[in-house]
């Protein structure tokens, strides 16, 4: 009988020791919270894009170097004082932030495998841009008609429930979304061993 095991996984890079690409499971990095999540309609939102973050990879560096003068690509390094919702525009780079505060996820991740990629269509409620592209990032943002942009943020509301920790298991949750998606993989590993 052959065994074999995953791994679930916050940080999925391919260049992480112990990680294997499609074969282990991301989960997303989610922080439990109680209540409904604030969230502006796609009306009131002012700027085009908001990161706050450590300098701690070479893509960081770069966008914070090219955009932290910008007046509609909101920067900030290193950790807040301030909470999101109350200093800025309720945006942030961080996937599982973004969604509970119902924006669109703007990922810059090159090799890395997004959590619940065998279940979720990503780009039906992000947007996706290679670190490569950085410097152009405020033109693709801008070319995404005002449409196709409420489309994506209806879709995230769609979504954020598979991004929630609850204290006890709720159907789709991201327990339950984890848990498929190991059976997933599980079952597409199999028939190739």
């Amino acid at each position: 009988m052959l065994s074999i095991s995953y791994q679930v996984v916050c940080s999925s890079s391919y260049f992480l020791s112990g990680y294997l690409p499609h074969k282990d499971a991301s989960i997303p990095q989610i922080w439990p919270r109680k209540g409904p999540s604030p969230t502006n309609a796609p009306s009131r939102r002012k700027k085009l894009a908001f990161f706050v973050g450590a300098m701690n990879s070479r893509v960081r560096e770069n966008f914070v170097k090219t955009w932290n003068n910008d007046s509609e690509i909101m920067v900030h390094r290193g950790s807040m004082k301030t909470p999101y919702s109350e200093a800025f525009e309720i945006n942030t780079a961080r996937i599982g932030d973004a969604l509970y505060y119902g924006c669109v996820p703007v990922i810059l991740a090159d090799h890395y495998d997004l959590p619940y990629a065998d279940i979720l269509n990503w780009e039906s409620f992000s947007v996706i841009v290679s670190s490569l592209d950085i410097p152009k990032l405020k033109q693709i943002l801008e070319a995404i008609e005002y449409h196709h942009y409420v489309k994506l943020q209806n879709n995230v509301m769609k979504v954020k429930k598979h991004f929630q920790w609850n204290s006890f298991s709720k159907d789709f949750d991201i327990f339950h979304m984890v848990m498929y998606e190991l059976w997933i993989r599980g079952s597409h590993l199999r028939h190739i061993y």
